[in-house]
Order: structure tokens, then C-alpha cells, then sequence
């Protein structure tokens, strides 16, 4: 139980009014009040049920609704507060008689969303009982769910445009010669079949199928480099959502995927199989960076000796230094299968290049942007040479272009 502002005003006052008034009526007007005060009290500890509505399994990023409803039993003033914990932010936190919040997670794992409290004056005001909730909320963060179903809905329905990207189909790698039919308005121009177009006296194009059964393995670098922060995420976070929509669109084609996750050590391992997007994710979704080096030869020997995939390998190209031991390693895997070297790029390097300087610090922070852009760069053009395809794209575009 707790005294309200209320109750310490009109203490005051009987203690002001002291000063002027008989003894006697003072203690009249003070038993008076706690008697009040105590009756008050006593309505407010009255049964108050809370019952917490939240969703069990949120992505990173995305919002949902929290709800928080107090059942009282008699009357009385309610404020309902949800205890904020890391990582999750929870907007409003309080609010009378029924809370209504929004919830975004911004860190992929396992958290516990503390009991609710509700607090409960009394009829006059002057008193109030806290009350607790039995139980916790265990709630599941995965990495951005639904943009990788969005991406993947758009793969089977033939309508993705990467920006800046020609599509995979109707024509080019990964697919296969079906049948003739007539041209559609929408067809590409490079479908039209012109020796069945003259012989028929009408357009004809051919149409396609794409390529399916096919191996699609995401390594995931998960050493200290990929601890970089990104404004709300980190590299690995980005990452994670790139493997997470390839993973299903993988599955939309009719494609095995799996995922090796690595530092110095393999820490997950899921071998591609039919359907395997929702294995991926279970398996990568509380991946944390660690701070050591990453073993590139040793994950990919993991995937070297198997049928012929396309890898994708989801790093930093940071320097020479630090990106020696994937060039070291990347003929040796790429001898048999497509190899894929993806990274994020650094909006912080592009804001510092973009910005005009105007003090000798904005002179020195552009050279230093500038000697880390040549650099990856320089990483780059190796891995090219080395047999591997390499893919650098800003945060918002990340996991499209992958």
C-alpha cells in the first residue's frame, strides 16, 4: 500500500491548520483522515486481474501490439505499466485502465517480458494497492520474417526487380527450354521464337522453366568483423536477414538451401535439403558476432567436397589484412562450385565521401573513407580473379540484392 499526493496534501493541511486550531479538533481531524485514509486503502486491495495479450515469435524491427487489459472488481482509478527490458523498446510503457502499446525488438533471440503492474487508487483518492501479474512472457526474435516472405511471394510470382538488376528469368542462367506459345504483351523481347513467328504468320515466343532441385549453402561469418554496428543493426543482422529471404526464396523455387555459421569454430551447421527455410532460420535466428577471427579454410572445407552449389558467403571486406585469409581460401572452393562473396556497405563511408568539407577534420576523415573504400575495392577485384562473384550493397538493399 502507498499514500497518494492527494492524502500528503491534506496531511499538510491539518498540520498547517494546527497552527490555528484547538488542539482537540486537530486530533479529531487527524483521525478522521486515517481513518479515511485506511478505508481507502482497503477499497483499492480489492481483486484486480491483468491479463497481457503479446505475440509470442516478433521479427527484429517490425512492430507489433501489446495489450495489456485490467479487470478490477469495484471502483477506483487503474494505471497499468509493462516493465521495459534491453533491446525491446515498448511505446507508451503506462497507461489507465487499459494499456495499448506498440513492441519492436531490435536484437534477434530470446528475451522475457517481465510480469505486468497495475496500481489502483481508492475510491477517494487517498490510497493505493500495487498489484503484479503471475507470469513472464517468453517471446522469440527472429530476423526481418516478414520482408524475406514479402521477397519470396515476389520471386514466385515472377514480379522481383531488384534495383538496378536485370531479372533471373525468363531467359539466362538457370533455366530451361519448355515449350512455344503465342506472345504475351508482357513477354521480353529476347522470348520471341522468330523462325515459329514467320511460320506461323503470328508472334510466338518460347517460355521457359526455371532450373529446380538445385544447392543453395549460405556461409555466415559471424566473427568479430561483423560485430560493425549499421545505425539500428549490426552487419551480422544484416546478414541474417539476407539468408533468411534467400532461404525462402529458395524454397519458392524448388531449391535445397542450408547454412554453415562460423567464426574460428563452425557454430551452426545445416546441410541443404528440400523445404529447409524454416530449419535455417530456427538455426541462425540467436547467432550472436563473437570477437575472434574467422576460420574461411576450415568452413570451407565443410562445403567443398559436396554436389556442385551455389555459395554464398556473407562477410565484411574490410582490408587486405583482414580479408587475406578469404582470399587464401576462395579458389580452393570455387574450383567446384559458384561462389557468391556478399557484404554490406558502410553508410557511414558513403556519408563521409558524400559530405563537403569544411573544416582540415572533414579534409582527413574523407581521405581515411577514401583509403577504406580503395581498399575493399582492392579485396574485391582479388576475390574477382580468385573465381568469385562479390556483391556490395547499402543496408536497405542488402538482403534484395543478395
Amino acid at each position: 500500500m502507498s499514500p497518494t499526493a492527494r492524502a500528503a496534501a491534506m496531511l499538510g493541511a491539518i498540520a498547517l491548520l494546527a497552527l490555528a486550531l484547538p488542539p482537540a479538533v486537530t486530533s479529531v481531524a487527524v483521525v478522521v483522515f486515517a481513518a479515511a485514509l485506511v478505508t481507502d486503502t482497503l477499497l483499492a486491495r480489492r481483486p484486480l486481474k491483468l491479463r497481457r495479450t503479446v505475440p509470442t515469435v516478433l521479427a527484429r524491427g517490425v512492430p507489433a501490439s501489446l495489450r495489456v487489459d485490467a479487470l478490477p472488481e469495484g471502483r477506483g482509478r487503474v494505471e497499468v505499466r509493462q516493465p521495459r527490458v534491453p533491446d525491446i523498446d515498448i511505446e507508451p510503457a503506462t497507461a489507465r485502465s487499459a494499456l495499448d502499446s506498440t513492441v519492436i525488438a531490435r536484437r534477434r533471440g530470446q528475451h522475457v517480458l517481465p510480469a505486468v503492474a497495475a496500481r489502483r487508487d481508492g475510491p477517494l483518492g487517498l490510497g493505493s494497492w500495487y498489484f503484479r501479474g503471475d507470469a513472464r512472457a517468453e517471446i522469440v526474435v527472429y530476423p526481418d520474417v516478414p520482408a524475406a516472405r514479402r521477397l519470396a511471394l515476389a520471386v514466385r510470382r515472377g514480379r522481383f526487380r531488384a534495383p538496378g538488376r536485370h531479372t533471373r528469368g525468363p531467359l539466362g542462367l538457370g533455366t530451361e527450354f519448355e515449350t512455344i506459345r503465342d506472345y504475351r504483351p508482357d513477354d521480353d523481347v529476347r522470348q520471341i521464337n522468330w523462325r515459329a513467328t514467320a511460320r506461323t504468320g503470328r508472334p510466338m515466343s518460347n517460355q521457359y522453366r526455371i532450373e529446380q532441385d538445385r544447392d543453395v549453402v549460405c556461409l555466415v561469418d559471424a566473427g568479430r568483423l561483423m560485430a560493425a554496428p549499421l545505425a539500428d543493426r549490426t552487419r551480422l543482422d544484416a546478414a541474417l536477414d539476407a539468408v533468411t529471404a534467400v532461404a525462402f526464396a529458395a524454397d519458392e523455387l524448388g531449391d535445397r538451401s542450408g547454412v554453415l555459421a562460423f567464426d574460428r569454430e563452425v557454430l551452426r551447421d545445416v546441410p541443404p535439403r528440400r523445404r529447409g527455410g524454416e530449419r535455417v532460420l530456427r538455426a541462425i535466428y540467436d547467432l550472436e558476432p563473437r570477437s575472434t577471427d574467422s576460420d574461411y579454410d576450415l568452413a570451407f572445407r565443410r562445403v567443398g567436397g559436396g554436389k556442385r552449389s551455389l555459395v554464398l558467403v556473407l562477410t565484411d571486406l574490410l582490408d587486405e589484412a583482414a580479408g587475406r585469409a578469404l582470399l587464401d581460401a576462395v579458389p580452393v572452393v570455387a574450383r567446384r562450385h559458384a561462389v557468391v562473396v556478399a557484404s554490406v556497405r558502410d553508410p557511414d563511408l558513403d556519408a563521409a565521401l558524400a559530405a563537403v568539407p569544411r573544416v582540415p577534420h572533414d579534409v582527413y576523415r574523407t581521405v581515411v573513407a577514401l583509403d577504406v573504400v580503395d581498399a575493399r575495392a582492392r579485396v574485391a577485384t582479388a576475390l574477382r580473379r580468385a573465381g568469385a562473384e562479390v556483391l556490395e550493397a547499402p543496408p536497405a538493399t542488402f538482403t534484395e540484392a543478395c
